[in-house]
């Protein structure tokens, strides 16, 4: 595929160790030392109580989610969105308690249902790229698409 892509992460210094974890098909949060509590997507500081780089650390996610809300995604014109429709663009709450804006996979829509149990899975978007995905714990390995 050529041209721009608009599904790649920027990844810099700081997000590096989540999509190496991501990579190695584990999910990490960030966890504030000072309230305890875990927030994602990433950022340097607590946005909960403001404590600084230092109180707030890496941790592994259980990888358990359930379905908040969800859409069914049937025309995309950005690349390489248009190949994948419908895909489902979804917003989980992981276990450890943040939201998480991802994708639904390997469910029909009609099986889709708020409180549905998910558990993380890995697709490699690009080579050396691998995102985190979500699919109903009863479901197998996630297809190769």
């Amino acid at each position: 595929m050529s041209g721009a892509r608009y599904d790649l992460p920027e990844t810099d210094d700081f997000t590096r160790p989540y999509w190496d974890a991501a990579a190695g098909g584990r999910l990490l949060l960030r966890r504030c030392a000072e309230c305890g509590r875990a927030h994602h997507y990433p950022r340097e500081f607590c946005p909960f109580c403001w404590a600084g780089e230092d109180r707030v650390a890496w941790e592994a996610a259980s990888g358990r989610a359930v379905l908040y809300t969800w859409s069914v995604i049937h025309r995309n014109d950005l690349p390489p969105f248009g190949d994948r429709v419908p895909y489902t663009a979804a917003v989980v709450d992981l276990a450890e308690g943040p939201r998480m804006m991802t994708e639904v996979v390997d469910c029909a829509a009609a099986d889709l249902a708020i409180g549905m149990p998910l558990t993380v899975a890995f697709r490699e978007t690009a080579p050396g790229v691998t995102v985190p995905v979500f699919r109903p714990v009863a479901a197998g390995p996630p297809r190769e698409d």
